[in-house]
């Protein structure tokens, strides 16, 4: 059996701030920049503190455990690959957090299978595969919910007509967004 090897993640802030957490090097696997989580917890500021986060298609799970630095209540990791699942659970272990959980599995037949609420979702799914609009489509969230969504430059997502964008940046290569869940989905009135 082949050694996998490792590649290392810095937390950027909260309470394992500076801390260095592996990850394996598996094709396709890419956290989030430092400089886009940066701007990512720049955006969401005291929106993490006590928030339930899910972060699907976790990979390095950079977001979750920038999540739980921050004060995140909980963290719901979602990740297919096994290696990358099980980095995730040593990596919570060594931070001695207590308060996440990993599921080893498809992040889709999750969501279709666990509508919870959650105040805050990640979505960074790997490019190329079509995952991003099945899993939006799958969220079931309430009003004041936070979704952030990393996609490729050359993906035309269709976003919830009630989802409100709160923030957009973009790379030649791919788009980061922050949209919240509107109180009051607009209601489209049919002509008697």
């Amino acid at each position: 059996m082949s050694k996998i090897s490792h590649h290392q993640l810095r937390i950027i802030g909260g309470e394992w701030r500076s801390r260095r957490l592996r990850f394996p090097a598996i094709d396709g696997l890419r956290p989030t920049m430092d400089r886009v989580r940066e701007t990512v917890f720049n955006w969401l500021q005291h929106d993490v503190e006590g928030c339930r986060v899910l972060d699907a298609f976790a990979g390095s799970g950079a977001l979750g455990f920038e999540a739980l630095s921050r004060g995140a209540k909980e963290v719901v990791f979602l990740e297919k690959h096994p290696a990358a699942a099980m980095q995730l659970k040593e990596n919570l272990q060594t931070l001695g957090a207590s308060n996440a959980q990993v599921w080893a599995g498809d992040a889709l037949i999750w969501l279709t299978q666990n509508p919870e609420p959650f105040d805050l979702v990640f979505l960074d799914p790997p490019f190329g595969k079509n995952l991003l609009q099945p899993a939006m489509d799958s969220l079931q969230l309430l009003p004041g919910a936070l979704i952030y969504i990393e996609h490729e430059a050359t993906l035309k997502p269709q976003f919830p007509s009630h989802w409100d964008e709160l923030k957009c940046k973009n790379t030649k290569e791919f788009y980061f967004r922050l949209f919240e869940v509107a109180e009051h989905p607009a209601i489209t009135v049919k002509p008697d």
